[in-house]
């Protein structure tokens, strides 16, 4: 009977019921004709599952983003980052990675970076030539940073779901996702070698450029301060993050209107349902799972038969790589994450490291058909088909599993600034 609910699933995704559903339905069938669980304990489990305080901090990150992107804070951090490097070879691909970088480091949303930057940049970057298939990609590509750069949504699932503290899971994030902006700026520079801005801002237009982004660039020390300094919790530096953003918009940009908010309020709750339902019915399709044995099986494989780290790390990113084609990342999250992590325990490794390696290998999922949401949403920023950028995706598979495995070999990269801070 579990057979026959995992294929039901797997038809259902193929049909292209949204993933939740799959997630319960399958489920369900397991838990009423295979295993006999009641049925109030599973409400209850998932249930609690989104009723842990530390995903509070989801929503309100959310929230900030949006605002700061109809309150004037995004427009001008794209504009600084332009001015900085807009003249270089490539340079209106880089300004648009390190604008994603800076804006990942206070909106906590993928798909709000990509709206975000992507909707003042990537027509910009059509008109000086740029391919479109290419600024697709890029765009999408450059949103995964918000999963390592902190404040992290996939941060905070993941110390949701290990119970490590979310101040330790955002440092991990940190050197791995300059790393990772590193990489993209490199690909940048070397597919876009012969594009050149003809204009080069002077040394006053950079200057005014700086001044006007610095409530945007002060906001990523607001927010990180408060925790590392122990000021406040990841949920109340989120909550403070969206009054900063509303402040802001109103007072000193003054492009943030009433309505803009109430837009920003509707984006928030849609995006928070999606994210939750799925929070919910992965949580209860993990626990008819592990009524299953599905984890202990996989765990005494590895124990038993394989006990060598390097072949863990390479399996999981095979798992993750092929998870990530067909579903979701903050799904892939909460299906196999308990199981990993109980693994990297077993194996005395470093769930940090844990945390890295997997939002790698599964954020490539971003760009990779059929799901590829990342690549669907920038795609839709310019009204383009997506179908039409697919061509631009094996190059950045390539660079992002290279990325995936330098990881691998370089845990320090994940484990260095939490000791630091510790």
């Amino acid at each position: 009977m579990n057979l026959v609910a995992s294929l039901v699933g797997l038809v259902l995704l193929a049909l292209g019921i949204p993933i939740f559903l799959v997630f319960g339905i399958g489920g369900a069938m397991s838990a009423i004709l295979a295993l006999n669980l009641p049925w109030s304990t599973l409400i209850q489990v998932s249930f609690g599952s989104m009723t842990k305080h530390v995903l509070v901090a989801v929503p309100l990150f959310i929230f900030a983003g949006m605002v700061m992107l109809r309150g004037g804070m995004a427009g001008r951090l794209v504009n600084f980052a332009v001015a900085l490097v807009g003249h270089w070879p490539g340079g209106l691909g880089i300004g648009m990675v390190l604008a994603m970088g800076f804006f990942a480091a206070f909106c906590g949303s993928i798909l709000a970076a990509i709206t975000a930057v992507g909707t003042i940049m990537m027509p910009r970057m059509i008109e000086e030539g740029y391919p479109k298939p290419f600024v697709i990609v890029l765009a999408a590509s450059a949103g995964l940073l918000e999963s390592l750069i902190p404040p992290s949504n996939a941060a905070i699932l993941f110390s949701a779901l290990t119970n490590v503290p979310v101040s330790k899971t955002f440092a991990a994030g940190a050197i791995p996702g300059l790393i990772l902006l590193f990489f993209l700026v490199i690909l940048v520079v070397w597919k876009c070698r012969d594009l050149r801005s003809s204009k080069r801002a002077t040394g006053r237009e950079k200057l005014v450029a700086f001044w006007q982004a610095i409530p945007s660039l002060v906001t990523p020390i607001i927010i990180l301060g408060g925790i590392y300094a122990g000021l406040m919790t990841p949920s109340e530096t989120a909550a403070v993050a969206g009054i900063w953003a509303i402040l802001i918009g109103f007072l000193v940009h003054r492009e943030l209107t009433v309505s803009g908010v109430i837009e920003s309020l509707r984006q928030t709750a849609a995006i928070t349902a999606v994210i939750f339902s799925i929070i919910a019915m992965a949580t209860f399709l993990s626990v008819v799972l592990t009524y299953s044995q599905v984890p202990q099986a996989i765990i005494s494989y590895f124990t038993i038969f394989g006990d060598s780290p390097l072949m863990f790390w390479f399996t999981l990113a095979v798992i993750c790589l092929i998870l990530g084609t067909f579903i979701e990342i903050v799904p892939v999250f909460y299906l196999t994450v308990p199981i990993f992590a109980a693994i990297v325990f077993s194996l005395k490794l470093d769930i940090l490291h844990l945390y890295v390696v997997f939002v790698a290998f599964a954020g490539i999922g971003m760009i990779t058909p059929p799901v590829c949401v990342g690549i669907y949403t920038s795609a839709g920023v310019i009204k383009e088909s997506a179908d039409k950028a697919f061509k631009e995706v094996p190059l950045f598979v390539m660079v992002g599993v290279a990325y995936g495995v330098l990881m691998i070999f370089l845990p320090k990269a994940a484990t260095w600034l939490p000791s630091v801070l510790q």
